[in-house]
Order: structure tokens, then sequence, then C-alpha cells
């Protein structure tokens, strides 16, 4: 037999109270089983730990020197298993999430970062931006936990719930002509624009938005004549209120002011943009959950 845990604690119990009755009562037990477990204890020690009297109970030097070893095991013991039942319950541990540059627009993606600093402040956050494609690698790699990303067709290795659906918007500068076309709701065509410029991502950009435009265009019965690239949302907006041609981005983007810039609702069907909360299908953790659980609240009140 050896020593364990709760010989530990009976020990304690008497040897903080120096009374088998005070501590038998705090240990819920009878003071019988608990005076054999404490010799029990001074067997496998090979030391006698109390000097028992009719009159008080006294440590002895090694039951002094006990005492002091066994408080600190047992409060060690007790640390590492509340340490690691938050780390069950999700409350403490690293969570990785990327985001690309345009998601933390919508309103709902900050408060709920916020929210859950503030419910978990055990877990370190780690926020990287990347865009879209970036994260696929790094959640393929495991360098990230879960990525916020705009929909596409994933690896199987992956899966993705819906936020939320991003309607698409044109920008163009605020006296251009399509301007005069718009319908009664106040949206606009992609056909009312077929000869006209266009800005647009770079396909290398990530985003998705390049080939969602593409198609959405050739649905509209043309190609667009792209006049110009950029990587930046911001970017795009402002080549548009300077009139080098029309822009086609998520309406979140409007949070980014642009003097003489105009967004547009696009009439056409199609024309949103999914955003996705990904993460690897296997090992998900209870830190993921957790941030899932407050992301598809924040979005579900929305």
């Amino acid at each position: 037999m050896s020593i364990e845990l709760r010989h530990l604690r009976y020990f304690l119990a008497v040897a903080d109270t120096l009374h088998f009755g005070q501590a038998a009562e705090r240990l819920g037990m009878s003071q019988p089983p608990l005076s054999q477990q404490i010799r029990q204890l001074e067997e496998l020690i090979g030391a006698r730990l109390f000097v028992r009297s009719h009159r008080r109970v006294q440590l002895t030097a090694a039951g002094e020197l006990l005492q002091e070893r066994a408080r600190s095991i047992v409060q060690q013991v007790e640390s590492a298993v509340d340490e690691v039942q938050r780390a069950q319950r999700g409350e403490q541990g690293e969570l990785r999430i990327g985001l690309t540059r345009a998601t933390p627009l919508s309103p709902q993606i900050p408060r709920s970062i916020l929210q859950y600093r503030q419910q978990y402040p055990q877990v370190r956050l780690q926020l990287s931006e990347m865009n879209t494609l970036q994260q696929i690698d790094a959640l393929l790699d495991g360098s990230l936990d879960v990525g916020i990303i705009r929909k596409r067709t994933l690896p199987a290795e992956l899966v993705a719930h819906s936020l939320f659906v991003d309607p698409l918007a044109l920008i163009v500068h605020a006296d251009h002509p399509a301007l005069r076309r718009l319908s009664k709701g106040g949206t606009l065509a992609l056909r009312d624009l077929a000869q006209e410029p266009f800005v647009a991502f770079r396909r290398s950009a990530g985003a998705g938005i390049h080939d969602h435009m593409i198609a959405l265009c050739a649905a509209a019965g043309f190609t667009p004549r792209i006049v110009q690239e950029a990587g930046e949302a911001s970017t795009l907006i402002s080549l548009a209120a300077a009139g080098l041609g029309a822009a086609i981005l998520p309406s979140s983007c409007d949070h980014i002011r642009v003097e003489g810039a105009r967004f547009v609702p696009l009439a056409d069907a199609g024309a949103h943009s999914e955003v996705q909360l990904a993460w690897r299908r296997e090992g998900v953790t209870p830190l993921i959950r957790n941030f899932a659980g407050l992301l598809r609240e924040a979005f579900a009140e929305a």
C-alpha cells in the first residue's frame, strides 16, 4: 500500500484542529475510522506523527514537518485539478483566431470578441489578420484554431458554420451616370454597367470577391473590363470615388468612409457574400465551442 491523497487530507484535518473528534466532524466521518487512517499513515511513513493523551493531541517534530509538506502537496493537487477542469470547460488556454480585414467591420464580431475576453479572462486570444485562403492553410497546418472567412469550397478536413450573409454593393463616385437608373428600391442591376470600367481585388488577395464578381457579371451577360486591381477594400473604394471604375464589395465595407464614394445595393440574384466560422473537423476543443457559441448568439440576436 502507498500513501494516498486521502491520507494527507485526514492528517491535515487532525493537525489543524489537534482534536480527533473535531477533525472527524469536519471530514464528515466518525472518529474510529479516522484514527485508523492516521495509524495507517504513520505505519506507511515509518514515523510517529502525533502524541496522544486523554487531555490533548500534539504534533511530533515529524508531524510538524509533514504538516507543512502535506499542505503544499494538497494545494498543488487542488490547483492542478482546478486548471484541468477550467481547460475542460474552455475557461483556460489559448485560442488563435483568424480574421479577414473586412470582417471586423461587422459590429457583432468585435462585440463577441470583447464579450469572450470578459467571460473567459484566463483564455489568451491571439488574433491574426489573414485573407480567406491564408486562413484555410493556417487551419490545415494547425497554426489557427478558428477562422472567420468568406464562404468558399473548403477541404474535407475543415467544417464551417454560417454567421451572416453580407449583401454585395456597387461602389461608384457620387456623380456616376448609372445612379440616374436607380430602381424604386434604390438598387442597380449589373447589366446597366456592362460598358463601364471596373476596379477589383487582385485574385491573389484571396478574398473570393474577385471570382464572385466575375461570376455575377457573367450571369448579367458580360465580362467586366477591369482597369485597376488592388489588395485593400479601402483602396478600391478610393479608386471608385475618384471615378476610375466601379467596384463590387461587401456592404459591410460602407463603414470605410471615403468622400465621394456611393454604395448602391445590387439587384442581381446571388449578389451576397456569406461569412463563416471555420475550424478543423477533428479535435474541436471547448475553447472553440465557447467562441462559436458566442458568435452564433450574437448573429442570431442581430
